[in-house]
């Protein structure tokens, strides 16, 4: 059994926080990227949705960055990186948040 380790747990949701209020945010305005987001709190909104399968609220209560478990920051930090990387496509998951939302319907494209 594995024993929760806080500070590990204190670094991811750092590092969550980090990616999506800093860097995701900088890389859709720096130009290099054609994201469908550009705001810190819609890249938060498409990796909890995207964690969760589903509306993150309706899972996880707020605020959710001191809700979350360990593994679900472990998921939200791996999809960040795979976001940046270029594994996971923001456009794609952008998509499927609004779906899960209601405002936005399978097989309508978000312009």
């Amino acid at each position: 059994m594995v024993r929760f380790d806080e500070k590990g747990m204190q670094e991811l949701i750092n590092s969550y926080m980090y990616l999506t209020k800093s860097v995701l945010p900088s890389l859709a305005k720096d130009g290099s990227r054609t994201w469908p987001v550009a705001e810190d709190h819609c890249f938060q909104r498409i990796v909890l949705d995207t964690i969760c399968g589903g509306v993150w609220y309706e899972f996880i209560d707020r605020p959710a960055y001191k809700h979350l478990t360990m593994e679900q920051v472990t998921a939200a930090v791996q999809l960040c990186e795979a976001i940046i990387d270029g594994r996971s496509n923001i456009q794609e998951l952008n998509q499927q948040s609004l779906i899960w939302r209601g405002k936005l319907h399978r097989g309508q494209n978000f312009k």
